[in-house]
């Protein structure tokens, strides 16, 4: 470990990467192969934060711990090797207790990041294992996918690249842009051959070219916009003619059916007009009659029958030829998009969340299956795998989602995209590249490894409303396809172990670890508590009204208060002992919130005092017992979370826009304001105490886990953990804290006693700026708050409703 540490440092990662390759040949070792896999899933961080041994350390070891056991001459001895490195490390540090990185084997084979901004296109060479990305900036990077490192940059654009086409056996490319030209690349050379100006104005509110059609065999290059669909000759790059568009109706969508020797237009209005590929005149129109009041979408073209499947704004499907076009379908909502197959046997139509299948035949397309496929939030794009036995669909929910067709869409896999929407995806043989317009970041991944044996199975959640329960044993999360089920997986079996039927769709969970229940929040306003040991028994908790919602839920320390929100209403619960299971009185009060804004998220603390943040940023603490709110400083975005300390004396507050705020519950003051700045970070999503109440970890929304002082607000560490964190719970040493990965993360913090010598933990995180600004608060005597917080506690005791209980037991 010392030598990979050293050599990477000195060197790269890249010469690291060429060491292993130069052994592989003289070594037969599978586990050789496994960590220089696990040192090329480590570039992204790398390149985030600059390679420094913890970097390194942490992340070979969260990679690798997965084959400890099972590979232990060399990957196990690895992970001793890094144990014992942090053992005797001086400065804080979190150190990873078990694999929770995505290892290698799997799916993912590289994260690359370029010099740019978002990616827009990107287009395969196949034949010369290239990959072409165009970006926002009109920059155009050429990938060695075999080397993982970028050979040529290809500068000439000045606006968005909007599209690309590679051809000739993957040795040209040719790229459309915002700024009206059209650029001709040898991606051997990383020249460029010539640039062809679309002739338009400079008017920036005319259209910009949107679709490109490469027909080789006629040694041509079709570009279209809402104007206009021109033809160039790839060779000289002359104009071979220009069609001229109606300003009235404005064409939507082209496609060049090759085999047909014919261009098919659609307009705003649903006028199909047919042109000759060679000389551009037209050959036919006809008009959509059909369908009213409605306007294209989307389209792609079936080269084979020469047809066009066009998508309209209310969910109509049409097929269009020259002899004329026929309804496919009607969806529930707008076609966002449409792909085909490499055999055109498969069609996938986008709408909404969903994504439908159908098959081709003879007189179109029909159902392939009896179900949709669907995202959490609205699906942007799809590709078929390559035998056309998988569908890969991305969505704005950042979510990769892996189907079997062959098994009628069984979903195989959910992957994690780069943290932002998914909005192209794009094939190469087994490779899957992913990418979004909002990252210069993209992925690349595996097809195959699904017929491959895997280090862990990953629990498949998509929805991030994970709870966990047994020390991380067990992880329960909405069931795929039916959100009115939850599903217990079997961490250390990989496996799905229970269904649970809720009967409404869950919208928020939580486990009482002491108590064995699990609270089930659901869109109906009811809780449903499940005893860990006997899950087959359920409680009932009715809502206040009906069909009101829940937001949220949160438990006590002690796990002897309920804290039920809705919009606009929380209710407190008692829950106590009993047999066979714990017993749930209540609501002991209810309070209304008079607010329009909704409440976010909520704590509860001993003595019946609530804290709860809302949409807009507002946070109040609401003594149950004398029905007093006391406002605390509100933050400027949505409240996404709220802790209690152990001790119930401090709190901790995070939100949208990267804020945390440290609250004295005795002052109802606030003691520290930090805000956590850099070029990735897009909020708080979780956060908890340590056990000791020193420490606050916390989940931000740019993946990556932070540790801060109780004491004085200090950044203690900084960790970048590659996927969104769901929540994190507090273990004696560290935490434990599900991701969208559907990984367990189990880590310990180990902070010397002394920090004099502390390096600073964002030296190697560019532009990220960590403030803090203390607010001055009143001094309370310690016997003081301590004998008020008694008293109070005393008086909540004293002060409870003797309303009958609405606990109900469902047999």
């Amino acid at each position: 470990m010392n030598w990979i540490s050293c050599r990477s440092i000195s060197g790269g990662i890249e010469s690291m990467l060429d060491d292993f390759d130069l052994c592989a040949p003289h070594v037969d070792c599978p586990e050789v192969g496994l960590i220089r896999e696990a040192l090329q899933l480590c570039r992204l961080a790398v390149e985030l934060q600059g390679i420094e041994k913890n970097i390194l350390y942490t992340e070979l070891l969260a990679r690798l711990h997965f084959f400890a056991t099972s590979h232990p001459v060399l990957v196990g001895k690895l992970c001793q090797q890094a144990q014992s490195w942090f053992l005797v490390h001086p400065h804080p540090v979190l150190v990873p207790l078990g694999g929770f990185l995505q290892p290698p084997g799997g799916p993912l084979q590289a994260t690359l990041t370029g010099c740019h901004k978002g990616i827009t296109a990107m287009a395969w060479s196949l034949e010369e294992k290239l990959l072409v990305v165009g970006t926002q900036d009109g920059i155009l990077a050429v990938w060695d996918m075999e080397e993982k490192q970028v050979i040529h940059i290809l500068t000439g654009h000045t606006g968005e690249v909007k599209c690309v086409k590679v051809f000739a056996q993957g040795t040209l490319a040719i790229s459309a842009s915002k700024d009206r030209t059209l650029r001709l690349w040898n991606l051997l050379s990383g020249q460029e051959k010539f640039t062809i100006w679309d002739r338009g104005s400079k008017d920036p509110t005319e259209p910009q070219i949107w679709s490109l059609h490469v027909d080789e065999a006629k040694k041509a290059v079709y570009s279209a916009s809402s104007s206009k669909v021109s033809a160039w000759n790839l060779e000289t790059a002359e104009l071979v003619f220009c069609i001229l568009g109606d300003a009235a109706d404005p064409w939507m969508y082209m496609a060049a059916l090759a085999s047909w020797a014919t261009l098919l237009t659609v307009s705003k209005h649903g006028v199909v007009t047919l042109w000759s590929s060679a000389t551009g005149k037209v050959q036919g129109k006809q008009h959509l009659s059909s369908i009213k009041d409605e306007t294209p979408t989307c389209a792609v073209s079936v080269q084979k029958p020469g047809k066009m499947v066009i998508g309209f704004s209310k969910g109509s499907i049409s097929l269009v030829s020259s002899k004329g076009y026929s309804l496919l379908e009607k969806l529930p909502e707008a076609v966002g998009f449409l792909v085909v197959s490499e055999d055109e046997s498969l069609l996938a139509a986008g709408f909404g969340r969903s994504v439908r299948i159908f098959l081709a035949d003879s007189q179109g397309f029909h159902h392939f299956m009896a179900t949709d496929l669907e995202h959490e939030d609205i699906v942007e794009t799809a590709v078929f795998g390559p035998e056309n036995n998988l569908i890969v669909t991305g969505s704005r929910d950042t979510l990769i989602q892996v189907w079997s067709l062959s098994e009628q869409g069984t979903l195989l896999d959910i992957l994690e995209g780069v943290g932002a929407p998914v909005s192209l995806l794009a094939r190469g043989g087994a490779l899957v590249a992913s990418a979004s317009q909002q990252s210069s970041s993209f992925k690349v991944w595996d097809l195959t490894y699904a017929q491959k044996p895997r280090a862990s199975a990953p629990f498949l959640d998509r929805t991030g409303l994970t709870a966990v329960s047994h020390n991380g044993s067990y992880v329960y999360f909405p069931k795929i396809g039916d959100k009115n089920k939850v599903t217990v997986w079997d961490l250390a079996e990989g496996e799905e172990q229970d269904t649970l039927d809720t009967s409404n769709e869950v919208k928020c969970l939580e486990v009482a670890e002491q108590a064995n229940l699990l609270f089930t929040g659901l869109i109906s306003g009811i809780v449903l508590v499940f005893p860990l040991n006997s899950r087959q028994d359920v409680l009932c908790i009715p809502p206040p009204e009906a069909r009101k919602a829940i937001n949220c839920m949160a438990l006590s320390k002690s796990e002897e208060h309920l804290a039920i929100a809705y919009d606009s209403i929380v209710l407190v619960l008692d829950i106590g002992p009993g047999d066979p299971c714990p017993v749930i009185d209540g609501p002991t009060y209810t309070f209304y919130t008079q607010l329009p804004e909704t409440i976010s998220s909520v704590a509860i603390l001993a003595d019946y005092r609530v804290i709860y943040g809302m949409t807009n940023g507002d946070l109040f603490l609401y003594d149950c017992v004398n029905s007093k709110v006391f406002p605390l400083e509100a933050h400027r975005s949505l409240v996404t979370c709220v802790e209690v300390s152990h001790k119930e004396q401090l709190a901790v507050s995070g939100s949208e826009e990267a804020l945390l705020c440290l609250w004295d519950l005795q002052a109802c003051k606030g003691r520290f304001e930090m805000s956590y700045m850099n070029s990735f970070c897009r909020g708080v999503q979780c956060a908890c105490f340590s056990k000791d109440d020193k420490y606050v970890y916390a989940g931000l929304k740019d993946r990556s886990i932070i540790v801060l002082s109780v004491l004085d607000g200090t950044l203690l560490a900084v960790q970048f953990v590659h996927a969104l964190v769901n929540r994190i719970i507090p273990t004696n040493n560290g935490f434990i804290a599900p991701t969208r990965h559907g990984y367990l993360i189990r880590e310990r913090f180990q902070c010397p006693s002394s920090r004099a010598s502390q390096q600073e933990p964002l030296k190697n995180f560019r532009k990220a700026v960590w403030m803090i600004k203390s607010r001055r608060r009143e001094e309370l005597a310690a016997a003081g708050a301590l004998q008020d917080a008694e008293s109070r506690s005393a008086q909540g005791n004293e002060c409870k409703s003797n309303k009958r209980s609405q606990v109900c037991l469902i047999v």
